[in-house]
């Protein structure tokens, strides 16, 4: 005799597959409710754990707070006069490479206050931070009102995400007491690519940030000299750009010579900050590592601008933490059509 066969009405199969959808339910419920209420509700963000994700927004908005946080101390610490400064080491360039109190203060601030928030993504930071001797800073995850008007929610892998810290930049100049220079900075990358970008001016509380196709809360200026571009560059760092700006746009072209990154990357936007300079094209012929570019790289992206290395490659960030190939950094301009009149010698060469 031949096996019966087992038939479902079709009620008894939309139950089956109800049933089915219910376990699936209760397996990935958690799981999803977890990573959508932190932007949602604003609440803690989820787990930690494989498949982690992070809403670039709230990492905007947690930057921005680590940012000023960092710059809190580098103020404090500034103003008591208690720098303790002291020499790690020496640039390519022979010069003396400071590290003060206010650099560690500030980086242990704000590195331990983005880890905490987002323990899964990958933190560089220019200080080192031992992990074994922590600090509890926390983040409300409040989201300022200007973000929340412009920048939607966007998740990504936190796998995909490489956050840069420079706690303190221009340091030489923080020891002399030229406070105009110091910025403290916080860039994230996604797949290498600087999309948040936050730099903040401790002294004057002044703070641009940017995310790329996301919003900012600065611009560009209405116009800028192509053909007789205003340079500037590092007073520290200058190398040979003088001879290179004159080589390339000729003998007239004005330079202004600035400390820090920071501050020079301010000088290409749309700003009424005090004692801030104006420029149109910023050059680096030197070394120089990715925490003092990055968050400026992200923040030119979010503007329309571009950065690049001399030869006119893109700047990747993961990785090494120095980019070897120097720098050329326009807004609203021909980005291309000034890589071609750099010399050839100068894009070529690896200071």
């Amino acid at each position: 005799m031949a096996p019966m066969g087992i038939r479902l009405s079709p009620l008894g199969v939309a139950v089956f597959c109800l049933l089915g959808l219910a376990v699936l339910y209760h397996l990935y419920s958690g799981f999803l409710a977890g990573r959508f209420a932190s932007f949602i509700f604003g609440g803690p963000p989820a787990p930690a754990g494989v498949g982690a994700l992070v809403d670039l927004r709230e990492l905007l908005a947690a930057s921005v707070a680590a940012a000023v946080r960092g710059g809190v101390e580098v103020r404090r610490v500034r103003e008591g006069n208690a720098l303790h400064a002291r020499s790690k080491g020496k640039t390519r360039e022979g010069a003396e490479e400071k590290m003060t109190s206010g650099d560690l203060l500030s980086n242990r601030k704000m590195y331990f206050l983005l880890k905490a928030a987002f323990p899964d993504v990958q933190i560089n930071s220019e200080e080192h931070v031992d992990e074994n001797d922590p600090e509890v800073v926390s983040w409300d995850h409040t989201i300022p009102d200007d973000i929340t008007r412009q920048v939607q929610p966007k998740l990504v892998p936190a796998e995909s995400v490489t956050i840069w810290i420079d706690p303190l930049d221009a340091t030489q100049e923080y020891t002399e007491n030229l406070s105009q220079y110091v910025t403290t900075m916080v860039c994230a990358a996604v797949d290498g690519k600087p999309v948040i970008g936050v730099i903040h001016k401790p002294f004057s509380e002044y703070t641009a940030w940017a995310m790329v196709n996301g919003g900012s809360n600065v611009q560009p200026r209405s116009s800028y000299n192509e053909r007789t571009p205003t340079i500037i560059v590092s007073r520290s760092h200058e190398g040979q750009v003088k001879q290179v700006a004159w080589q390339s746009f000729g003998n007239q072209t004005a330079i202004i010579k600035a400390g820090g990154a920071g501050f020079i990357f301010i000088s290409l936007f749309d700003v009424s900050e005090a004692h801030q300079e104006k420029a149109d094209v910023y050059i680096h012929v030197t070394y120089i590592k990715k925490w003092d570019i990055c968050a400026g790289n992200a923040v030119l992206r979010a503007l329309g601008g571009r950065m690049t290395t001399l030869a006119g490659e893109e700047i990747t960030y993961t990785g090494s933490d120095g980019n070897e190939g120097g720098l050329i950094a326009s807004v609203r301009m021909n980005h291309q059509a000034l890589v071609e009149k750099l010399p050839v010698l100068v894009k070529t060469s690896r200071n």
